[in-house]
């Protein structure tokens, strides 16, 4: 579910392989050389900057700023960029510089400076490539530094220039090196967006998102303005909005969602539509666009609280105070088409952007199935199911904001029944909603749950600050490429870019939001900005270091990051030893952070272990070892316990039962709604059960609060370690040979594990429970050194 139970794929860090295995899991050896080759050169030669230029050539000698350096500015939209320049140099460096029309002269005589940053603000111009409005060329020498571009690139060439100026304040001169930097972006939409239906935040604080996003180049802010639990933005037509549908009576507390536990306080709040525009003018002078979200025809609770008239069944209703998706939504009748219609010509006037999102999203049909009003639209328009309604709800909506020279955005649900023609497809539910929008010769912006939901928690749930619901770690956003290998050189250029994604249930204060935020953004803003071919993990952890203090100096909060090289580790056994020696290197994501450790199980506390060398761990085998730090910056703030653990394992013998002839896996289904694994594993009698030749789930049908345990051998060619994926959405668990060698306890994500195995047949269980929204299950293998293979009647016998 895209807010409440929220759902992501995501898989571990590589495992480092050592003994017989002697290679990294993931990537193979040929593209981990390739990585690190590629970070090499880059931190030979690429100052500490976030996102990475398209281009850097490194110059010969450095700049030196002082007071005696002159502004030049061409024109007033260059005035603009460079009075930015000289406003943050007094504040912060305690510089204040002139600033002057036209350009330095460089002939002879006593006019011509002796040192100048000059900007040159170029024609913007329009032309099917997004990048060429937004490109620009920073030019530094020991005489000077030159930025030129159209508007919009003079604007991000500043933001990198402010990243070449120290971050902390520097007795003058002020050097920086000399370099040539020919940058543009990636994509053309590049996305953060702020759901404030849940928990409102102040406008101060969105300006400071605002001036974040800027700083790193992104520039669309997708303002999620309404929702079950409350209506965000005044409508002066429809007052009832805020009066009524921005109030709930309470809140649920944590997530006792089922059974519900209010927290008795009354919660509630809007901005007034000069409030919005005072943030659409805000973001308009940083180049960012402001994309309002009113969501349709779900969603609507809040709106249905105020105009009870607009829903299909008498109501009354109150503002949701349970997270979850209601049966109550828009009934696609003309009252309802008008007061929508009504709403919209509101919101346009006050968000100028190309795009209204209208959301489209988690609608149920249960209303409509009843509704005789919904059943006589379905009849008049020859509407086959209530898919199809919806989608002639979308498209009515679409043809009025054509009208108002708009086009709208909607999550990928708006391809069921049929995509509006003229739709941007926002893809939240994994790729596929976007792989098939982009097939269809339609726009879209990746978003998807196991790369983009910055709502989920940052590490395993038990190390997390806030325990989410969901596992996104950094480097898993930095990993992701929004242009999905099954889309043609045609269809990826449907692809629009990419966007990060703040829900905020769970996320009552602004300073939640920004540890949830930072720094995933910065991932999210390299994705969105620089070439493919160009990113690097290793190099990118080398230059956010270098982001932190600016970080600090701007009072953001943010998640510090584990210490580098704090991996999980396998080492496969070798001969008959029975203890390895491991040698683990550490170093703080954040420059001059202090590391304390502990190899005992416990957290670290102020009598733990400094680190201050290689740690040699003596491991005994199939007795891991979990490496616990925290990470203590110069200020005293403390990181949460982040771990590794560290394991020398024996091979799996194989089974001695005898050889399995029948293809596919056995299965039972047990009924019933699990609260855990542990619960499920202990079900005892099956509603049904049989044979199936793949973990394709359909075969159970649309239901909920279920699961199934699957049962079957594989076998292992020869002696090695084997890698096994494993993703399930809700709850899955992998046991090999009896013991658990995966427990997927978050939704929806991908877990790898590594397990030695003896030649022959080994015994696979694998267990699953659904509770409610999306379903899926697949469990791959891969040999040492193979390529994967899905777990399937080729693969597996009973």
């Amino acid at each position: 579910m895209k807010r409440t139970l929220a759902k992501l794929t995501r898989a571990r860090l590589p495992l480092a392989l050592f003994g017989l295995v002697g290679a990294a899991v993931g990537l193979g050896p040929a593209a981990n050389a390739a990585e690190e080759s590629a970070a090499s050169r880059s931190a030979a030669t690429t100052p500490e900057l976030v996102p990475l230029p398209a281009r850097v050539q490194p110059g010969e000698g450095a700049f030196a700023l002082d007071a005696t350096t002159t502004i030049y500015a061409n024109n007033a939209e260059a005035r603009a960029v460079a009075q930015l320049l000289r406003d943050e140099l007094a504040a912060q460096q305690g510089l204040t510089l002139a600033l002057r029309s036209g350009a330095p002269k460089h002939g002879k005589g006593e006019d011509e400076p002796s040192r100048y940053v000059q900007f040159v603000a170029e024609p913007a111009v329009t032309k099917a490539d997004a990048g060429a409005n937004e490109r620009y060329r920073l030019e530094v020498t020991a005489r000077g530094i030159r930025l030129a571009g159209p508007p919009a690139g003079l604007f991000y060439g500043y933001q990198t220039l402010r990243q070449l100026l120290p971050a902390a304040r520097t007795a003058p001169p002020l050097r920086v090196g000399a370099t040539t930097i020919d940058d543009a972006p990636r994509f053309a939409y590049r996305g953060m967006h702020l759901d404030v239906g849940r928990h409102l935040f102040p406008l101060d604080f969105i300006k400071r998102y605002l001036d974040q996003m800027a700083r790193y180049k992104l520039n669309t802010f997708h303002w999620h303005l309404t929702d079950d639990q409350g209506w965000r933005l005044e409508i002066k037509r429809y007052p009832k909005l805020t009066g009524v549908g921005a109030q709930r009576k309470e809140t649920v507390v944590g997530r006792n969602i089922d059974p519900y536990v209010g927290d008795g306080k009354p919660y509630g709040g809007f901005y007034t539509q000069e409030q919005a525009r005072e943030i659409v003018a805000y973001a308009r002078a940083r180049h960012i666009t402001v994309i309002p979200e009113i969501e349709m025809p779900g969603h609507a609770l809040a709106a249905l609280a105020a105009y009870p008239e607009l829903a299909c069944t008498p109501g009354p209703f109150e503002v949701g105070t349970n997270w979850g998706v209601y049966d109550d939504i828009f009934c696609p009748k003309e009252a309802t088409f008008e007061f929508l219609q009504n709403v919209l010509d509101e919101v346009v006037a006050i968000f100028p952007a190309p795009y209204v999102h209208i959301g489209g999203d988690e609608a149920p049909k249960t209303r409509w199935k009843a509704s005789a009003e919904a059943q006589a639209v379905m009849r008049r328009e020859g509407l086959k199911d209530e898919h199809e309604l919806q989608s002639y709800f979308i498209r009515r909506m679409e043809k009025f904001l054509h009208t108002r020279g708009k086009r709208i955005i909607g999550w990928d649900e708006i391809l069921e029944g049929g995509l509006a023609p003229d739709a941007t497809v926002m893809s939240w539910r994994g790729e596929a909603g976007g792989i098939a929008a982009a097939q269809q010769g339609h726009d879209v912006i990746m978003t998807p749950t196991q790369c983009c939901y910055f709502d989920y928690g940052q590490g395993p749930a038990a190390q997390e600050q806030w325990n989410l619901g969901g596992e996104l770690s950094l480097d898993k956003v930095y990993a992701y490429d929004p242009v999905p290998a099954a889309l043609s050189a045609a269809q990826a250029r449907h692809v629009l870019g990419v966007q990060g994604n703040v829900w905020t249930e769970h996320l009552k204060t602004a300073a939640m939001v920004e540890y949830m935020a930072f720094p995933r953004l910065l991932a999210l803003a390299e994705v969105a900005w620089t070439p493919q071919a160009q990113r690097a993990w290793p190099d990118f952890q080398r230059r956010l270091g270098g982001q932190f203090a600016r970080l600090d100096r701007d009072a953001v909060g943010y998640r510090i990051p584990a210490p580098r090289g704090l991996d999980d580790a396998l080492i496969v056994q070798q001969g008959q030893a029975h203890q390895h020696r491991q040698t683990v290197t550490l170093s703080p994501a954040v420059p001059g952070a202090t590391i304390r450790y502990t190899l005992d199980g416990s957290d670290p506390g102020e009598g733990a272990q400094v680190y201050a060398a290689p740690i040699e761990v003596v491991l005994e085998l199939d007795k891991p070892v979990q490496l616990r730090t925290v990470t203590v910056l110069a200020d005293g703030r403390r990181s949460g316990v982040q771990s590794a653990t560290l394991r020398y394992r024996s091979y799996l013998p194989a089974s001695d039962a005898p050889q399995p002839t029948s293809a596919g896996w056995e299965y039972r289904v047990y009924e019933g709604l699990f609260a855990n694994l542990d619960q499920f594993a202990g079900a005892q009698t099956p509603a049904a059960q049989g044979v199936a030749d793949s973990l394709d789930l359909a075969r159970f049908g649309r239901r909920s609060r279920f699961g199934v345990r699957f049962d079957g051998y594989v076998r292992a060619p020869a002696d090695g370690a084997y890698r096994f994926a494993l993703q399930g959405d809700d709850r899955s668990a992998l046991y090999i040979d009896g013991a658990l060698a995966i427990g997927n306890d978050t939704y929806d994500r991908t877990i790898e594990a590594v397990v030695p195995l003896r030649a022959g047949w080994h015994r696979l269980r694998l267990d699953w429970y659904q509770r409610e929204g999306g379903m899926s299950l697949s469990l791959r293998m891969a040999a040492p050194n193979q390529d994967w293979k899905a777990l399937d009647a080729a693969e597996v016998k009973h």
